[in-house]
């Protein structure tokens, strides 16, 4: 086959494709997606998926996620599941049900199975203080043994974290932490309601370092209001001098409809200047040495997404990227997301319900989805293209038992207008995503994705 011609800039979308590919699609954390799970899935279903998982998957390591969903105040840009709150009974009320719930969930799970990963996310985790931190902790490694060389991480807001909750998580043996930053543009932080100099993220990272954390990831933002690629570069500038060991640079989701708060941001950037920032965001990066990792996440060559990315071992799940590979994730707290190797379920949405089903006794499950054969065939090739950049035909007929272009003769047609387009090379034993095609790997998902044609009209962000 002949091989399209390589563009001067490798990580860069020709302007004319724009119209072509900015489309609303999934972020793919899981596949199916959630709009696809169904609201019948209960607690009696997911005791049944836990008590098939342990027998089917002995032995196999844990991964740990903990939703903390209170904030001191609201970020317009956010589309995180929250709730606003200075009531300090209110939080210890939240934690009590937390411990309940990792309390049913254990006796469903079996002996042997180390904890290798423990992130808390929010919301604000550091919303809580020490005690309520240490109490937390203590619930989990109770319940659940986390391995030595675990993964222990936890996100910050650098406005509300203190350097007696960093020693405290430093002390209980948190190993990577994650600030939220945006845009460290003054006017950019006047639009979107989060104050937060740069100097003040400078020092806690400096902190958490002190501390021994071994990762640090900045997350910013591209598409919000009064940002160009001038003003943007200068927040580049100043994340590249902090140097992060990860970087995740998230598109903002305009998605008013579902986020009311999101009518507050004005004179967002259109395609062509949102496609512009990340441009000059991924330009900045590799030339600071950062690898690409996929989708939104760059990381130092030393880092251990780079040594999984080589390794392919990559994994991808509602806790963005992650190095533990084969691992079953449990989630804990209002929203949370938990996912089996072939079921996924849910937690309720709002704090009071959540609570309410807690403290009746009742496991907070309202949604989830027990896998078909076709659901994981097409899931491990969506996360092939996502996490590895690839997809090994060989390696996917022999899993599942198919002739891969057989089965996915129509999705192979699908993919020769982006062939021709530079995003994918077609080979007779792989799909490749060629560079151009990494900002638009959505986009390459979407055609293994049987749901998006069967029910059409959901709601997604756009995929530039």
């Amino acid at each position: 086959m002949t091989e399209p011609p390589a563009p001067r800039r490798p990580f860069s979308v020709p302007r004319d494709l724009l119209d072509r590919y900015n489309q609303a699609g999934p972020r793919y954390t899981s596949y199916p997606t959630v709009p696809e799970w169904s609201a019948g899935f209960g607690p009696e279903d997911t005791f049944a998926a836990l008590d098939a998982n342990r027998e089917q998957r002995a032995g196999v390591p844990l991964s740990l996620y903990v939703h903390i969903p209170f904030c001191s105040k609201l970020c317009y840009y956010c589309g995180c599941n929250i709730h606003l709150a200075r009531d300090h009974a209110l939080v210890d009320r939240y934690l009590a049900a937390v411990d309940w719930e990792a309390g049913r969930i254990a006796e469903h799970v079996g002996d042997q199975r180390p904890v290798v990963q423990l992130h808390w996310g929010g919301g604000t985790p550091t919303h809580l203080d020490p005690d309520q931190i240490r109490r937390l902790f203590a619930s989990l490694v109770g319940r659940f043994g986390l391995a030595r060389d675990a993964e222990v991480s936890i996100e910050v807001h650098p406005a509300v974290t203190t350097p007696a909750q960093l020693e405290t998580l430093a002390e209980l043996g948190f190993n990577r932490i994650s600030m939220g930053v945006q845009d460290f543009d003054p006017g950019v932080q006047r639009a979107i309601h989060r104050i937060q100099p740069f100097e003040m993220t400078r020092d806690l990272v400096d902190l958490a370092r002190r501390l021994g954390f071994v990762s640090v990831n900045l997350d910013l933002m591209y598409g919000l209001p009064h940002q160009s690629p001038e003003r943007f570069a200068a927040t580049l500038e100043k994340t590249m001098a902090i140097r992060p060991d990860r970087i995740a640079l998230f598109n903002y989701a305009h998605l008013p409809s579902i986020y009311p708060h999101q009518r507050a941001l004005k004179e967002l950037p259109g395609p062509e200047l949102k496609l512009a920032l990340l441009e000059t965001a991924v330009d900045t990066f590799l030339a600071h040495g950062y690898r690409y990792i996929g989708f939104d996440h760059f990381a130092l060559p030393d880092n251990e997404l780079v040594r999984a990315l080589e390794e392919r071992t990559l994994r991808r799940n509602f806790m963005g990227y992650t190095t533990c590979a084969d691992s079953d994730l449990l989630a804990f707290g209002m929203s949370a997301i938990s996912e089996l190797a072939g079921a996924y379920f849910q937690n309720q949405r709002k704090l009071f319900d959540y609570l309410a089903d807690v403290e009746r006794g009742r496991l907070p499950v309202v949604r989830g989805m027990n896998l078909s054969r076709d659901d994981q065939l097409r899931r491990d090739v969506i996360f092939a293209l996502a996490c590895l950049g690839s997809v090994d035909k060989t390696r996917i007929s022999r899993l599942h038992g198919v002739s891969f272009d057989a089965t996915f003769a129509a999705e192979l047609a699908a993919l020769e207008p982006m062939a021709a387009d530079g995003l994918v090379a077609l080979f007779d034993d792989r799909i490749e995503i060629q560079p151009r095609g990494q900002l638009l790997v959505r986009n390459v998902c979407m055609v293994f994705d049987s749901y998006l044609r069967a029910t059409p009209g959901r709601t997604f962000s756009r995929t530039i």
